[in-house]
């Protein structure tokens, strides 16, 4: 068990939460019988045992979900193995953490950057809602749909399944197409981008042909598209302005953006291109020296062109640093299975 959050990252605040997070194993009937945990987030005032320090945002992995996401770079869980000081670790932690580097791979390059810009995706957001909040909610007669016209979104994403399938058999065994294909199947999301954003003009005579659909069909989707998107985007914005933080409010009106996201996307595309750089994961900030530069930012000392510029200039080093490292393209997964047997097996039910 572990400190995580900002206090870990050397981030903390007056006002900063204390956040947890662990790796447990399962019992047998988990591993032998229907049984089926993952991960533990809630209940810890009930809680009996040693751990009373415990409080609401704690979240604890089962050993097996927590080698997978280890294995995908994901970059909360990746982490874990990598702090120094541990609230609780057991024997089982410490032959795991001999392990950390085995996780380690070029495919963090991947997963930093995704994070880092689904944190500024979020800071955009909220920016826009700030500027030019919506004034109301979208009606079909926007996007010149008929009332009863638009496509719901199960038909909307029912179509795009079908064409991501199109797209990925027909390239699926043309050699010259092998890295596209791993690009699309695997590296990103693409088939979560589909259904995330418009269908662009230029792309429409060639679905058409593709998927044997009727120009008429293909408009209407891509005006369905629009109009759900934007019903999504002010139901977004009213669960933002019901549930916003009072403290993140008064700063997000003072700088104009929210500079809690910013930090975090600045701290993970950093932590991307060191990993990539020393083969090493750094946690605290303190360690690398620039907790200053972090807390200036998250307390609103950066305007949001200067923030914006710096994210843009990490992206492209991490680029050139993905092009330099010598880690392994991906995570050898053999090796870490043979690791869950083993430390299930000491557990000794």
């Amino acid at each position: 068990m572990l400190l995580t959050g900002s206090r870990g990252y050397g981030l903390s605040t007056e006002t900063s939460d204390y956040d947890y997070r662990g790796i447990f194993i399962a019992t047998k009937p988990y591993y032998l019988g229907f049984s089926q945990i993952e991960q533990k987030d809630k209940g810890w005032a009930e809680e009996p045992g040693n751990f009373t320090y415990l409080t609401k945002d704690t979240s604890i992995y089962e050993l097996k979900k927590f080698l997978e996401l280890s294995a995908d770079n994901n970059p909360n869980i990746l982490e874990l193995l990598w702090f120094k000081d541990y609230v609780h670790i057991t024997q089982i932690g410490k032959i795991l953490k001999e392990h950390k580097q085995m996780f380690l791979s070029k495919n963090v390059k991947h997963t930093y950057a995704g994070y880092g810009y689904a944190q500024i995706k979020k800071l955009e957001s909220h920016r826009r809602w700030l500027l030019e909040p919506p004034t109301r909610k979208p009606e079909p007669e926007d996007f010149e749909l008929e009332r009863n016209q638009p496509l719901s979104v199960g038909e909307i994403n029912s179509f795009l399944e079908y064409l991501y399938l199109l797209i990925r058999d027909r390239i699926q065994f043309l050699e010259e197409a092998q890295q596209l294909y791993n690009f699309l199947t695997a590296d990103i999301d693409f088939k979560g981008i589909l259904k995330q954003y418009t269908l662009p003009e230029e792309t429409l005579e060639y679905t058409r042909q593709l998927t044997n659909s009727s120009p008429y069909f293909l408009k209407l989707l891509q005006k369905s598209q629009q109009y759900q998107n934007a019903c999504r985007e002010y139901d977004n914005y009213q669960q933002w302005k019901k549930n916003r933080n009072p403290e993140r409010a008064v700063m997000e009106a003072k700088v104009g953006y929210d500079s809690k996201f910013a930090m975090q996307a600045i701290r993970l595309l950093r932590t991307g291109i060191e990993i990539l750089e020393t083969q090493k994961l750094i946690v605290d900030r303190r360690e690398t020296g620039d907790a200053q530069e972090l807390l200036a930012i998250k307390s609103g000392e950066f305007s949001y062109e200067e923030v914006m510029a710096i994210a843009n200039a990490l992206y492209k080093r991490l680029d050139e640093a993905y092009a330099k490292s010598s880690l392994p393209r991906s995570v050898d997964r053999e090796p870490i299975n043979q690791l869950c047997i083993d430390l299930v097996a000491m557990q000794g039910w």
